[in-house]
């Protein structure tokens, strides 16, 4: 499907400064005088802000060709990046609504397989490639604020390979897919409702843990260089993109949910044991375990629910159930950065862990007895 490479093309490219800017972005903000606490509160202004945007699409964005919401996506990018990076989360609905067009479940699961790998392979490359401001200044003399913001200026200038690569969809892109006279999800609304929970519960503990933040917890911890911890990131981010090939025969042989929870719960298990661990390679070695588990429910949970949902109403399930992925983490950074701030201790592992297993348990719970066809 010419589209769908054109769809993982853009995530992978988004994929790579989004790497490099999750690296940075502490040493960025501690450069410029902030402090631990602070620096959560700005990721979570940014989490926010995101969630917002990814809101008024999941509301407003089906009376609109896909097409265009992704090049007005691209031009918000562009704008971002020049004064602060962020993820710009109003892409992922649209594209996975796009991607789930003429596939069955099976190959649906493959493409959104093949769309997160590219995402996450180059995010790893983007984590590795942070580490490049370091050596600018180490041998070439560079100011070290100038080399950290070259890498946010990149991030907008990603907008324009990605407005050649949207630009170039075909016609199903062009098309609105919203029903007249009919409300967004007025078949789905109650599953959409249920899983929209669930997925906020998951968010907000995985806020705990986003990637800026653990890399500030292992710096405290560990003293891990900026070097260091984009090699660990690029090691990590690798693991988490190759084992979501799994995520289509494991949902073939056991079913979608199943693959979600029976994935996702020893990982998280491993984000909390790592909090415990009294040395770097200990600690590193559990985050790499969880790093090689925790997204192979991802393609197995994009695919449910486009299955769960009927085709005209996918792309609005996928903007209001993406919506928490933003919204809900939000807050959490800024209480992680809070019990940093205090403490080097892991914490902020912990409340992860424990509120992204609790997740597990309550979607195995709700939904395994609501069948989608494989």
């Amino acid at each position: 499907m010419r589209d769908a490479s054109r769809l993982i093309l853009a995530r992978a490219l988004r994929g790579f400064v989004d790497g490099a800017v999750s690296v940075v972005l502490p040493a960025y903000l501690l450069a410029l005088g902030l402090d631990a606490f602070q620096v959560g509160a700005v990721a979570t202004s940014t989490l926010v802000g995101s969630a917002l945007l990814t809101l008024v699409v999941g509301l407003l964005g089906a009376r609109f060709a896909p097409r265009r919401v992704l090049l007005l996506a691209c031009a918000l990018m562009a704008g971002t990046g020049l004064g602060f990076a962020g993820d710009v989360s109003v892409f992922l609905p649209t594209e996975q609504a796009l991607l789930a067009e003429g596939e069955d479940v099976r190959a649906r699961i493959a493409t959104f397989a093949r769309y997160n790998v590219g995402g996450a392979l180059f995010g790893a490359i983007g984590s590795l490639a942070a580490g490049l401001p370091q050596l600018a200044v180490t041998h070439f003399g560079v100011e070290s604020s100038a080399a950290l913001r070259v890498v946010f200026l990149s991030y907008g200038a990603m907008a324009v390979p990605l407005l050649l690569l949207y630009g170039g969809l075909g016609p199903t892109a062009h098309v609105s897919h919203a029903s007249a006279g009919r409300a967004p999800l007025a078949r789905s609304r109650s599953v959409v409702l249920k899983l929209t929970a669930l997925f906020s519960l998951d968010s907000f503990g995985g806020g705990f843990a986003v990637q800026s933040l653990l890399a500030l917890w292992l710096h405290q911890r560990f003293a891990l260089s900026l070097a260091e911890l984009g090699t660990f990131f690029f090691a990590a981010s690798t693991l988490s993109a190759f084992s979501q090939f799994l995520s289509a025969r494991l949902a073939a042989r056991f079913g979608m949910i199943e693959t979600m929870v029976f994935t996702h719960l020893p990982a998280n298990a491993f984000l909390v044991a790592a909090a415990f661990m009294p040395s770097a390679p200990l600690a590193l070695g559990c985050l790499l375990v969880r790093g090689a588990l925790s997204q192979m429910d991802v393609p197995a949970r994009q695919s449910y629910v486009m299955s769960v949902v009927p085709p005209e109403e996918r792309a609005a399930a996928a903007s209001v159930t993406n919506v928490p992925r933003s919204l809900a983490s939000g807050a959490a950074p800024l209480l992680a950065g809070a019990l940093l701030q205090r403490s080097s201790f892991g914490w902020p592992l912990v409340c992860a862990g424990v509120l992204k297993i609790a997740y597990d348990l309550l979607l195995l719970w709700q939904f395994r007895r609501v069948r989608a066809p494989l």
